[in-house]
């Protein structure tokens, strides 16, 4: 056999190889904690590193406890899944209204200072998130807005806008010039340049940076904590999963079950984007 040939299908099976050792070391993670959210504490107890389960011994009352309101015996959790919905929605539809106006003007525009942007947006990420905690603790509390969900919008706000800004800049600059001045000679102004070619364009970054906004707002903890610990009924998920993991009493079951409740949604969203992320690379083209 020839020595290309020999080495092309080393690569290749090596590639495989490697493929399948990263997806088993992200996959069985999950998969574990799957497992231990079906399974009677008492089965868990008898055999914990069981990795197959019988469908007798499969439960769904770990889930009934967690999303069951606090009033009758459960965690709440419903209560915590939609707090932590409607931050993470807020928070990533208002970042996306900033960032992508913002994002075009430094693409686009000239104007003093451009060059610097870049850095300062970066530099927001220089410092660790607990110092700027207490500054935002003290400037909102006396504004009256901790302990509310729409402060807690604001300060996911100051987080994600930053890098999101970053992030469409640069997908703004891969646009070819060409195609807004030929959609200018054609009579469009700046904002039907951008309606019509930019965002249609960008489509494929807007969506990543959707779900990078929206996964950071739905699993954030610091300032959840910081800003909703004296307010039980505005907890998020994240607070809510902190809560059964100090429990004692709480079975692990359950507290897997928990944990769940707060990945699938992400996982869940991510799929569902993936076509969307595909379907956008062509959108907006020019036809013949």
């Amino acid at each position: 056999m020839d020595r290309d040939v020999v080495e092309t299908v080393s690569l290749r099976w090596l590639r495989r190889l490697v493929i399948a050792v990263f997806l088993l070391i992200t996959v069985l993670p999950f998969y574990y904690m799957l497992v231990l959210s079906v399974r009677p504490i008492e089965r868990l107890l008898l055999d914990p590193g069981a990795l197959v389960v019988g469908f007798g011994e499969l439960t769904v009352a770990t889930y009934a406890e967690v999303l069951k309101a606090t009033d009758d015996g459960g965690q709440g959790f419903l209560t915590f899944i939609r707090n932590s919905g409607l931050v993470a929605v807020a928070a990533t539809v208002l970042t996306l209204l900033v960032a992508i106006p913002g994002a075009y003007a430094v693409a686009r525009l000239r104007f003093f200072g451009r060059r610097q942007v870049d850095f300062l947006f970066l530099a927001v990420y220089l410092f660790p998130s607990i110092v700027i905690a207490i500054p935002l603790f003290v400037v909102f509390t006396r504004a009256g807005l901790r302990g509310s969900l729409f402060g807690l919008v604001l300060v996911y706000i100051s987080q994600t806008l930053p890098v999101s800004v970053y992030m469409l800049k640069n997908y703004f600059e891969t646009i070819p010039v060409s195609l807004e001045e030929s959609a200018a000679i054609d009579g469009a102004g700046r904002l039907g340049i951008i309606r019509r070619v930019s965002l249609p364009l960008a489509m494929p970054s807007i969506m990543a940076v959707a779900l990078y906004d929206f996964m950071i707002a739905w699993n954030e903890f610091l300032f959840a904590l910081l800003f909703l610990v004296d307010k039980p009924d505005r907890w998020t998920v994240s607070l809510g999963l902190s809560l059964l993991a100090d429990g004692v009493e709480v079975p692990k079951t359950v507290l897997m079950a928990g944990s769940v409740v707060l990945t699938l949604p992400i996982v869940i969203l991510f799929f569902a984007s993936e076509r969307l992320l595909t379907e956008g690379l062509t959108s907006g083209a020019e036809k013949g």
